[in-house]
Order: structure tokens, then sequence, then C-alpha cells
């Protein structure tokens, strides 16, 4: 303001200035007979010749011409226009001078003070993540992290001292140091999870050390190991994505930890916490000179998942000691699997296991090269796959409660419906005979013992039916009838559980199969046997496993519950701030008796299997299930096994399945009656008496499998 003011005063001192000199000279021009004299002066002049010159002797006469009167006066002229010229070029930068000064001075200062300092976030600690029972299945571990002021890239001493006490190579120190990616003005980190001795030379001597500190920050920490890896994720640094892409409120700055799978993706916002800021000074070079202000970081909300740690630990270690009991894929029964049991009475989810799994230690600070190249190899047989969400296979038997359910909703069978199964069937006599799983046949089978005993022919009849009174028969129905009833339970459609990249499954009808096989028209058309596949969940209907627990939730209580994982949230203060509610997503409209009927076939399944039964009775269960195989041409069958209870008052439904497994019943079966007894056991005893093992991710390694021949077992 003050160069302003003196500028404006300058302009005026020159703008009276112009002006007296104007005037000085309007004065001059104004003096009376000025003109006239200096004429009369010229005309007398005589200019004097000899005679000898002839004319030239003659009075020569000068007259004064207008030009000579005009002179001054057009010297005033360009005088003044100088004069304004002047005025409007020192007026204009007066202008500027003021416009720069006052009105825009302040926003000027304030750019100016900002180009003298810079403010770097510093990471947050994460919220923990507990499961329904209090337990710690994701901790914060102290990390003694040090850091470098990018400075310190030329000092040659002090990182050499650096190298001496980390034990890190001096080079690799100065490229920790000169790596910008985390901002120019930002500290460098040159050594994380720092013995505690080092950190303590490095404080004593800071003479030794400048521009080093040391700060201890946190890194995730996972008391049970791989123990519902899946479900927990893992966490790392961002990518350009997700720092372009951050959600609403969440701000992502290079030097933070994001979420990349499981719950720690899906919750990301509320596990990050706040970031803290330190404001610095900084010299024209762009060195910080000085730390004006700081603010600490604040830790994310912590969150209660609905997993009981108990039943899961049963869970993960049921399936490990099935698949790879000797700790590579193939020392046991089948090459991968996956359990999954939900709450049938408000759709929470206390156990989610899939084998091959990882151990998200291992990815805390990036997941080492050695490990994702051997996680991505075929023979491990993909790890870092939850199977329960996004493993898609054919449901098998396990499908006939439904298809069960469709067959008497449209009258193709009733409590007195029996058929004749003699282990091989060619109901539309086209000579492409379909067989029963028991080759021998069943006999005379109603519907109660086509369910208890899967038998293949009762259900090839059911479909026989949809398709007689389908288009290409009576017309009576649509060619989609039977999909339409099984979508009503919700396959083919995510049930929308709160974890990422859930995937939908598939209920084939006419128009995909069109799709699929448009560049093969032979193969494009629906025909009878489409029915008699996907009535048994055979042929191209697939499902996952959390698709079938939320299904079967609806055959023991009438509903579909939407399965989640979150029971609650709590903030920094331990308030609670989120509370989970149950939501119900459909209710097939279905007859009651109906549902009675199957579920007490369902019940008689269990009851008298012989390879299931004694898992069930043994723990004191009471359920009601099936069992299922789905058959594979190029390897072994998978083995499902689906079950709930208690039977009178269901709680709890279990699914597992083991691919490869060979038979649901032997295979998958013992399994699901581990998992139902643990989630009883954990509710009635107290659990701080409950072992929770420390689970280990796989080896990555798997033997080979031989192929069995024969045929499916039910």
């Amino acid at each position: 303001m003050t160069i302003a003011l003196v500028a404006g005063i300058i302009t005026a001192i020159v703008i009276v200035g112009l002006v007296l000199v104007y005037f000085v000279m309007r004065d001059k021009d104004d003096v009376p007979g000025t003109d006239a004299a200096l004429g009369s002066e010229l005309t007398n002049i005589k200019v004097g010749f000899d005679e000898a010159e002839g004319e030239r002797g003659k009075d020569v006469k000068v007259s004064a011409s207008d030009d000579s009167s005009k002179a001054p006066d057009s010297f005033t002229k360009r005088f003044l226009a100088l004069g304004a010229l002047a005025a409007a070029v020192f007026g204009s930068l007066a202008t500027r001078i003021w416009q720069l000064q006052v009105q825009s001075g302040q926003g000027y200062q304030q750019e100016a003070e900002e180009n003298l300092s810079t403010s770097v976030s510093t990471p947050a600690p994460r919220g923990c993540i507990f499961d329904v029972r209090g337990r710690e299945l994701v901790a914060n571990k102290a990390n003694q992290t040090v850091l470098a002021d990018p400075s310190v890239a030329t000092d040659a001493d002090t990182i050499l001292r650096l190298s001496a006490v980390l034990g890190i190579p001096a080079p690799i120190v100065r490229q920790r140091i000169q790596d910008a990616s985390t901002g120019a003005q930002s500290q460098r980190v040159v050594a994380d999870d720092v013995r505690l001795r080092d950190i303590a030379v490095i404080s004593e001597h800071p003479d030794a050390f400048p521009g080093i500190t040391t700060e201890t920050r946190t890194v995730r920490e996972y008391p049970y190991g791989a123990l519902a890896a899946h479900v927990l994720g893992y966490t790392g640094t961002p990518t350009d994505d997700e720092l372009s892409q951050a959600g609403f409120g969440r701000k992502v700055e290079s030097t933070d930890t994001v979420g990349k799978s499981g719950v720690e993706r899906s919750y990301d916002g509320v596990l990050s916490g706040d970031q803290g800021e330190r404001r610095m000074m900084v010299d024209a070079k762009g060195d910080v000179v000085a730390v004006v202000a700081e603010t600490l970081p604040k830790k994310g909300s912590d969150i209660t998942l609905t997993i009981d740690a108990y039943a899961q630990g049963v869970a993960d270690e049921a399936l490990a000691s099935q698949i790879a009991p000797l700790g590579d894929i193939g020392t046991g029964k089948g090459v991968a699997g996956a359990v999954v049991a939900m709450n049938v009475q408000d759709g929470s989810i206390p156990v989610m296991a899939s084998y091959p799994t990882f151990d998200p230690t291992y990815f805390t600070g990036g997941i080492p090269q050695d490990i994702w190249d051997l996680y991505n190899t075929e023979e491990s047989n993909a790890p870092m796959v939850n199977r329960v969400v996004n493993g898609q296979y054919a449901p098998a038997s396990t499908f006939k409660a439904f298809t069960s359910m469709a067959g008497l909703h449209f009258g193709f069978a009733d409590y007195d419906s029996e058929w004749e199964c003699g282990g091989s069937w060619d109901g539309f006599g086209s000579g492409d005979v379909q067989k029963c799983w028991l080759h021998s046949g069943h006999g005379t089978m109603d519907l109660h013992d086509g369910i208890v005993n899967s038998c293949d022919v009762v259900f090839y009849e059911i479909a026989k039916a949809f398709y007689d009174h389908g288009p290409e028969g009576t017309g009576e129905l649509s060619d989609t009838a039977l999909q339409e009833y099984l979508q009503s339970y919700r396959f083919g459609s995510p049930t929308g559980v709160d974890l990422p990249d859930e995937s939908a499954g598939r209920v084939p009808t006419p128009e995909w199969k069109a799709e699929q096989w448009k560049n093969v028209p032979s193969e494009a058309y629906w025909r009878g046997g489409d029915y008699t596949n996907m009535i048994i969940g055979q042929g191209d209907v697939l499902i996952t496993p959390l698709q079938l627990v939320a299904a079967y939730g609806a055959i023991a209580t009438g509903r579909i519950m939407k399965p989640h994982l979150l029971e609650e949230v709590r903030n920094g203060q331990g308030e609670v701030v989120f509370k989970a509610e149950a939501e119900v997503v459909a209710e097939p409209d279905v007859n009651q008796e109906h549902l009675e009927y199957v579920r007490e076939s369902l019940h008689d399944m269990i009851d008298q299997s012989r390879d299931a039964g004694p898992s069930f009775y043994q723990r004191g269960l009471d359920a009601a299930g099936k069992s299922g195989t789905s058959e594979h041409t190029d390897r072994q069958d998978d083995a499902w096994f689906v079950a709930y209870a208690p039977y009178d008052d269901p709680k709890y439904v279990v699914a597992c399945i083991i691919e490869e497994g060979v038979s649901g019943a032997k295979t998958a079966g013992p399994i699901v009656a581990r998992v139902l007894a643990a989630l009883f056991r954990g509710e009635a005893e107290d659990s701080a008496e409950l072992e929770i093992p420390r689970m280990s991710g796989s080896s990555g390694r798997s033997v080979a499998v031989k192929v069995a021949g024969g045929s499916r077992e039910d």
C-alpha cells in the first residue's frame, strides 16, 4: 500500500508540472506585438549588390510568411501532446499499482505466505476389527520408523551414518530419500520396523543425524494369522486410481494405507481415520526451514463383525485338514473348498471360510514379490479368491429342495405322486438316455423319497412336465416358468453382502442360451434336456455358496435375509455410532403345506443318511439338509452339503463345497456338522475359555490328484 501511495504522489506531481508548463507556454504566446515587430524588421532589410551584378543591386524585400507565425504554436501543441501521453502512462501505472497493492494486495500477500510454507499429511492409525464376542481379529502394532528430510539426500556423511546404524547400503538409503513419490517436501521413509536400540542411537545424537527424525507409526497385525483372511482382507499403498477415485469424504494421500480386499476395502472409509498435518516453512529452493504447526492424526473407528472367531477357526481348520493335511493341496481329499454359515433370523454371517487361503501378515507394507508370484501359479489354486462369494458352482442335488417346491407349486408333483426309477431315463424318447446317480435304480419313489434318496429320475419327470406344458407342448406355461420360480429364491442375483465384487451366479434361460451359442446355431436351441439338467442342479446353472445358505434360510423360515458381516461401529470415544439391523429381501410366495413337506423330507435325508447322519446325531444336532455331487467330465466331482439347525426352531444354516471332493455326504457333510456344533458351543460357553488356533496360509504347492472313474455318489 505504501508503494501505491508514493506512486500516486509522484504521478500527481508530474501531472501538476505538466499543467504548469502548459500555462507558461501559453502566456508566452500571448505577449502583444511580438510577431509584428519581428515581421517589420525582416521587411526593411536591404541586400546590397554592385552595378556589375545588375538586378542584384535592387532592394530585396523579405516578408514574413504564415509558417513563421505558426511555428511556436505547433511546438506548444506537440509539447502538450507529449505531456498528455506522459500523464496517461504514469496514470495507468499508478492505477495498476493501486489495483495490485490495494484491491488485490491481501490475496497476493496470502499467496506469498503460502509459497513460503507447505503442508504434508501424516497417516492415521486404522481402526481395529473385532469378532462378535469382542476378540481382536485385526490390531495395530507400533512400528518404529526412520524419516529423512529431502535435503539429506545431498549429505553424504549423514547417509553413511544412517547406513551403518540401520544396516542398509548407503545407495539404498540415498535412493529412498530421493524418492519424491510422497511429495516434494514430505519426509521420506528410510526404514520401518526399526529396532528400538537403533532408534535410540539416532534420537540421542541429533547433531550426527541432521534432518533425520524417528516416529512411531502403526501397521496391521493379525493375532490369528490366516483366520478369516478372505473376510478381513488386506491393506496396501493406494494406486493411482485409488488416489483419484476416493469416496465421498475420504481424502487419500500417497502416504496412506487403504483397504485392498475384504472388509478392509468395504469399510475403508470407516477404518481409515483422519490424517494429521505438518505445516512447514520453506525457502526459495523448497528446502524445509522450520515446522510451524502440526495436527496429530486421529485413529479410525473400530468395527465389530458378525464373525465368531471360534467357529471360524473350526471351519478354517476343517477345510485345511480335509484338503491339505500334510501342507500341500491334494494330500487329502479335494483341491479347494469353502464353508459359510448364516444366522437365518437376522442374516448375520458368523463363519466364512475359503481354502486355499493366505496370511495377510505377509502383505503388511506391500506384498512380497515371491509370495505374489507363488500365489499366482496354477498349482497354488487361487488362494486369493474368496470362494464363498466368488466361487460359482453347479449346485447339484442341493437344488432339489427348490425344484421340489417348484413341482408342487405348478402341480407337477403332489403328496401321492409316484415314479419308477430303473437307474436310467429317456422320457423324451430321443435315445439320449440320462442316468440316475444310482445306476441300479431306486425302484418306486414318491417326492419325499426322491428328496431323501436324491433320485434323479423323480426330478427328470418333473422337468418333463415343465417342458410338456411349455411352448413346445400345451403352451400353458412360458419357457421360463421354472427359472422364474427359482429366481424367487434370489438365484442369479447377488445377495448384497457387504463385500466387494460379489458374483451373481446364473439361472440359464432360452434367451441366455441363444446368446451363448449364437455362433453355433445347432446348440443355441432350448431343449427338454436343458430342463432335466437344470432341475437336478447340473448343466448351465451356477450358484455361490452364499446364495445357497441365503436360499436355504427361506426353506427354514420362509424369508430370505440379506447377509451381512458388519455388526457395529464404534468411534474414537468408544461410542456405538452404527448398529446393523436385520433386513428381509424376499419372502417367496409358497404354500405352507408344501414347505412343511419339503422340510420334513430334508430332515429325513440327514436322519437316514449312512454317510452324513452320524456326524450330526453324534454331536446332538437335530438338522435338516441335503447333499449334492456336481459332475465334471475332465476332473473329479465337486461335493456339496447344506443343513440348518435346530430343525424345530432354525437358527443357523451352513453350506460347504469341496472341489473334487467326490461325495457330498462323505466329504462335505461332516464339515457342516462340525461347524454347526461349534456355533452352538460358542454361544453356550465362555468365549475366553475357547481356544482359537492361529491359522497358516497355504503353501502354494499341490500334488497331482488322480481322476477316479465312476459316477457321482449322491
